[in-house]
């Protein structure tokens, strides 16, 4: 049974990531305002990206990797930018990374 890792674009020009079972009943489902949370009252949604895997927990681990990406960063994968997400990747890991120094000014 496949299982699907999707992103909406709202009403209000955010973003909204799932995964589902059964992706046509789930975005009819959005369309409709019958999921509460975020897309219930961000309503038209488009279907804008959506990626097929063999298990729930690769969704589900695509899911979260893709809510926390930044606005751009989703744009680009919307648009199969896979130069820009590889620049983008790398200039996140340039912010996260740890300091180097010691923070002591002795």
């Amino acid at each position: 049974m496949p299982f699907w890792t999707y992103m909406l674009h709202c009403a209000d020009r955010s973003f909204y990531t799932g995964h589902t079972d059964n992706l046509e009943t789930r975005i009819a489902q959005h369309e409709a305002g019958a999921i509460p949370g975020h897309t219930q009252n961000r309503r038209p949604i488009k279907l804008v990206w959506s990626q097929e895997f063999g298990t729930r927990m690769e969704a589900l681990e695509a899911e979260r990797q893709i809510k926390g990406w930044s606005r751009a960063k989703k744009l680009a994968l919307i648009r199969e930018d896979w130069t820009l997400i590889s620049t983008l990747a790398r200039s996140n890991q340039e912010k996260e990374s740890p300091s180097t120094s010691s923070g002591r000014t002795e």
